[in-house]
């Protein structure tokens, strides 16, 4: 009696009746529900909180189309597939690499070497960058481009030196460079607007030509373009997986070969094929391993970047985002090589969705 007195006594040592005994039970069970309804609760966001913790992937959002198409296809892949938020830094090719180099962001999906030989091997003695693989792969590039409407009039204009002839140099002559030939070369910020400087200056084509560095990658193709639309003639900068060099007919002047002795030294003398890389800053390495994996199964090759310049070609309107989408719906067959099963299965589930990654920039 004693024992059953305790267990139906008050705090006060005071008996308790049936009835308070009935209710005290009943507080206790409701506490207990509400506490596994709150450890269920918490049970089932334990995989956002997951998520939530992942690093944010800042991608270097350098400004010419192919680099810029390939972010927008990583980021939406990297968000669906993988479940890491993503950004970029908008700007041109040396600030940003420094900012890669610091961790202001993580991935560059195009290092351009040799442009950018001297920084890059600086960093990666450093361990500031890790290459993880080639981009686009192999490309050309040089200063000395002309539409091949222009040379069939003029077959004799077939190498550099021949801008310093009158007859050829008057064809690029206007209003703004006088008595010099007007030569459309790098945007300002790029690597190749010191390296293309140089190489004028080393041929002895100062006097000869009036250097025209446009403001963004937009302008420099929308000069080309509006030229080659008009018939006119033009001579500048291009590289092989740039838009106008995709779809208009180019040819470029004769220059001395490449070797590393010129190149190290006076710079008179052709660009090296280019070599383009993807790197990420090391922090990626281990924060984001999945996505270090995925980006070395990366194959977005010259051959792929070409259907989708022709489609850019065919809507002038589109934007970056509207080709990386165009891209994705129509070849699952090749980024599902990239990506997991799992992943695959998200992004595709996102794609139908019509879901838009909450890390691209606003148009």
């Amino acid at each position: 009696m004693r024992i059953i007195q305790s267990l139906t006594a008050n705090r006060s040592g005071i008996p308790m009746t049936h009835t308070a005994v009935g209710y005290r039970l009943a507080v206790l069970a409701l506490a207990l529900l509400i506490s596994l309804v709150a450890l269920a609760a918490c049970a089932e966001d334990e995989p956002e909180a997951a998520e939530s913790s992942k690093q944010t992937l800042v991608f270097s959002d350098l400004n010419w189309n192919s680099a810029q198409i390939q972010n927008r296809i990583a980021q939406f892949i990297v968000e669906k597939g993988y479940g890491y938020p993503t950004d970029v830094v908008f700007g041109a090719t040396l600030p940003l690499f420094q900012g890669l180099r610091r961790g202001d962001s993580h991935v560059t999906m195009e290092i351009w070497l040799p442009n950018q030989d001297e920084a890059w091997n600086e960093a990666v003695t450093a361990g500031e960058v890790v290459s993880i693989g080639l981009s686009l792969g192999k490309d050309w590039q040089s200063a000395f481009v002309i539409p091949k409407y222009l040379q069939e009039q003029y077959p004799e204009l077939d190498n550099v030196e021949d801008l310093k002839d009158e007859q050829f140099k008057k064809l690029f002559q206007t209003a703004e460079t006088g008595d010099k030939a007007r030569l459309v070369s790098c945007v300002i910020g790029w690597a190749c607007e010191e390296v293309n400087a140089a190489q004028i200056e080393a041929y002895g084509l100062s006097e000869h030509v009036e250097i025209i560095n446009p403001g963004d990658g937009a302008a420099a193709n929308a000069d080309l373009y509006g030229a080659y639309d008009r018939g006119e003639p033009w001579i500048g900068y291009q590289w092989g997986t740039n838009d106008p060099a995709l779809v208009l007919d180019l040819v470029r002047l004769d220059e001395p070969a490449y070797s590393d002795e010129c190149w190290l030294t006076t710079k008179a003398c052709a660009y090296e094929d280019a070599t383009i890389l993807i790197a990420v800053h090391p922090s990626v390495m281990t924060g984001a391993p999945d996505v270090v994996e995925m980006l070395r199964a990366w194959n977005f090759n010259i051959e792929i970047y070409k259907s989708v310049a022709a489609w850019l070609l065919d809507n002038s309107d589109a934007s970056a985002e509207d080709a990386a989408l165009w891209w994705l719906n129509g070849n699952a067959d090749v980024w599902g090589q990239w990506v997991t099963e799992d992943a695959a299965a998200a992004i595709q589930a996102a794609l139908e969705a019509n879901e838009i990654p909450e890390g691209w920039p606003e148009e």
